[in-house]
């Protein structure tokens, strides 16, 4: 179902990234082959760092193969890019990567036209305002810092990935970052583009909304029979409860 002028009444709004506030197609055509043409040399260089050596360790358990070396490793890494595998080591390996992309100004990242003009009149407003998604915490840091818009990472109070939260699929994530959130499921919206999270963010007694932008990989599919919006500005979202 679309949204009719529908108004929500929320403390916070979660917000997915990938086919909701920016194109999957920027992730997939620019970040993608950013991280994987320097893998290789995060894993020969810097194998000793704490965060490199714990995705390597991962990479092994998920494998199966508690021996493999850099080159094996390498080769696992690519493998699931090409299946977009939403694998935690992956992510925490391309989010050491594409950090200091950002930092250096190789990389900026991409906001749709609608979402930051939204995101600040929704923190204006009172909202708090926190990212849920499958890229690791330092990407979506990088990724909020690094805008064209300038940095919005003071606009966001908490980031959340696989990790520290959980599989996107899964009710469980959901109710362990309201928990941490300290806000109550039902006060939380979730923005999302994948129908499988938002019923899983309604199952954790989140309200959701899906996003269907033109031109993203799950736009034919839809959003199941969730409300669904085709940009952030067709959403209408107040609090009237404090956020302090």
């Amino acid at each position: 179902m679309t949204l009719h002028n529908q108004r929500f009444d929320v403390d916070a709004v979660v917000l997915d990234i990938e086919g909701t506030t920016s194109a999957t197609g920027f992730v997939v055509d620019v970040l993608y082959p950013y991280s994987r043409s320097r893998f290789g040399a995060l894993l020969s260089q810097r194998s000793g760092d704490p965060e490199v050596a714990r995705a390597v360790a991962q990479v092994r358990e998920l494998t199966g193969d508690p021996d493999a070396d850099a080159a094996a490793i390498e080769k696992t890494l690519d493998a699931w890019l090409d299946e977009d595998r939403k694998a935690t080591p992956l992510k925490t390996l391309q989010g050491i990567i594409w950090s200091e992309g950002f930092a250096r100004g190789d990389l900026v990242s991409h906001f749709y036209d609608d979402v930051v003009p939204a995101l600040r009149a929704w923190h204006a407003a009172g909202l708090r305002l926190y990212v849920y998604s499958s890229g690791s915490v330092a990407a979506q840091r990088a990724w909020f810092s690094s805008t064209p818009e300038g940095d919005l990472l003071p606009l966001v109070s908490g980031l959340y990935d696989t990790e520290n939260a959980g599989p996107k699929q899964e009710p469980e994530s959901y109710r362990r970052i309201a928990e941490s959130t300290g806000i109550a499921p039902s006060r939380l919206l979730f923005l999302s583009d994948r129908p499988g999270e938002l019923d899983a963010a309604r199952t954790a007694g989140w309200r959701a909304v899906g996003i269907r932008r033109p031109g993203e990989p799950y736009y034919e599919q839809g959003v199941g029979d969730h409300a669904q919006a085709g940009t952030f500005d067709e959403i209408t979202i107040s609090t009237s409860r404090s956020t302090t």
